[in-house]
């Protein structure tokens, strides 16, 4: 197994090192497609070991080739406000593919639209909650079924839909890892009820608007972005080109027996580098020497860790918990240089976000995604870092928190020259937040610190050995940030329930 534990550390970091290295040569230029094409070579460099199914990884290769060739197609930019849809056009265009191949899955899924329309009791109470804040900071897409996210309401209507458990899965994991549309459970409640529409009459357009989601998942995404005001490229073209595109590689995963909750995951979750974490968003926030050097000294730690780990693990799972173990405890790290922890950034982001509610009522209903995303990271690194300081007592040598039973290296942090001299970066005899400050702009986007393209590329690694099995979402308590320091949510999550 040594064979595929060095492929998966390699794929991943080398996705990595394509974002990064990308984003330090062209931070603070102008955006272009085909700035992306490091991150395509990297992901047509990924192989088949013994023992993986080559149609999952197919599935992976082919939605990005698919992705940057639909792109660059259609246009040379994306502006920023474009930016975070394009891993949303992937999941619409598979279901769809599925529809058309398989007629007991849109029995199945035509079941569920009705099931939707009959839970008028579940939708109503949990958009009411998601209106007032009820459940604080949350994921309304999320990879594992948190209180509050759209992925619970699915959970619990599909609990009491009478159709096949894989079918099930499969329609739970399209709006997990997989993204059916940008549409977030909620959202039409909230703009109705604002506008000043009854309650009743908002609870319909609700349920109508998630019946379209599965009913028109290709339509219902381009008319979503006909109304948030899409500019950079014609979305039906894309969807169209790209569902031509992968249609065989789809076929192909299915009659290898892979399951439907894995097809619609695997080609959404691989393409966000390419105009979204490589974008002109990234480029402008990267500007700053601070937040590029957070993101390359988390980058390192992870590295490094990885690789002195190699000779040590036995089981793939292994691996993904400690590239993001260790990134977690690199970023909770930086923000204890500056005297900060996770328990002081959860409550304050918590207490912001209700103040949020009251300001902006008719918030998108993702405004808080990566806060939570930033917030689990923190959290889950300041609790490796907390044992570890603990055990350190007085003895004053380095810290060397333990992940899973591997040691993670910090030491790159401290041979990052920004880093480690954050005088250089405000009134230099003052200079106590800098990191911090930084750190609060990467809680709005955290993706490469998380890290999303290592999480991806080795999650097509790991569903490639049981492609059988529906790997999202995950099917373990998430450790909420929020719940655990701050909220008391926990009576509301889904994941011991999931289907």
């Amino acid at each position: 197994m040594s064979e595929l534990y060095e492929k998966m550390v390699k794929e991943a970091m080398a996705a990595q090192r394509a974002d990064v290295d990308t984003i330090k040569k062209n931070r603070g230029g102008k955006f272009k497609i085909t700035d992306t094409k490091a991150y395509l070579d990297v992901v047509n460099e990924m192989s088949v070991a013994d023992g993986q199914s080559e149609s999952v990884i197919d599935l992976h290769v082919k939605s990005v080739n698919s992705h940057y060739d639909a792109l660059v197609n259609l246009t040379d930019t994306i502006r920023p406000e474009d930016d975070p849809f394009v891993e949303h056009y992937q999941t619409p265009a598979v279901l769809e593919i599925l529809y058309e191949n398989d007629k007991a899955f849109k029995d199945s899924v035509d079941k569920f639209i009705e099931a939707v329309g009959n839970a008028e009791s579940i939708i109503g109470r949990e958009v009411v909650r998601r209106y007032g804040g009820f459940y604080g900071p949350t994921c309304v897409v999320d990879f594992a079924l948190i209180p509050g996210s759209t992925s619970n309401i699915v959970n619990r209507i599909l609990k009491h839909t009478d159709i096949p458990d894989a079918h099930k899965q499969a329609i739970l994991s399209a709006k997990s890892w997989g993204m059916n549309t940008s549409y977030g459970f909620g959202e039409t409640f909230t703009d109705q009820i604002e506008e000043g529409m009854t309650l009743t009459d908002a609870l319909d357009k609700e349920i109508a608007q998630i019946q379209y989601i599965y009913e028109s998942p290709v339509e219902a995404q381009a008319k979503l972005m006909d109304g948030a005001g899409h500019e950079s490229f014609d979305v039906r073209k894309y969807m169209a080109k790209y569902k031509k595109s992968m249609e065989e590689t789809v076929l192909n995963a299915v009659e290898d027996g892979v399951h439907y909750g894995n097809i619609v995951t695997v080609p959404a979750y691989c393409v966000g580098d390419i105009a979204h974490h490589i974008a002109q968003s990234t480029y402008n926030m990267c500007k700053d020497d601070v937040i590029m050097a957070v993101i390359e000294a988390a980058t390192d730690v992870m590295d490094s860790t990885l690789k002195k780990a190699l000779p040590k693990f036995k089981s793939e799972y292994e691996l993904l918990s400690l590239a993001t173990g260790s990134s977690a405890c690199a970023v909770e790290y930086m923000l204890e240089l500056d005297g900060f922890n996770a328990p002081m950034v959860v409550d304050m982001l918590t207490k912001r976000f209700h103040n949020y509610v009251q300001l902006y009522p008719t918030r998108g209903a993702a405004a808080e995604l990566h806060n939570c995303d930033f917030m689990d990271m923190i959290y889950r690194g300041w609790k490796y870092m907390d044992t570890e300081r603990r055990m350190k007592n007085g003895s004053g040598r380095n810290l060397e928190p333990d992940v899973a039973g591997f040691k993670v290296d910090l030491t790159p942090v401290h041979k990052n020259n920004v880093i480690m001299n954050p005088q250089r970066y405000a009134y230099p005899a003052c200079a106590i937040t800098v990191r911090y400050s930084a750190l609060m702009r990467l809680a709005d986007y955290p993706c490469l610190l998380t890290s999303e393209p290592v999480t991806a590329t080795m999650m097509t690694n790991i569903i490639a050995l049981h492609k059988e099995s529906p790997a999202s979402p995950a099917r373990v308590c998430k450790n909420c940030a929020s719940a655990c320091l701050v909220d008391f949510r926990h009576c509301a999550c889904q994941w011991k329930e999931a289907v």
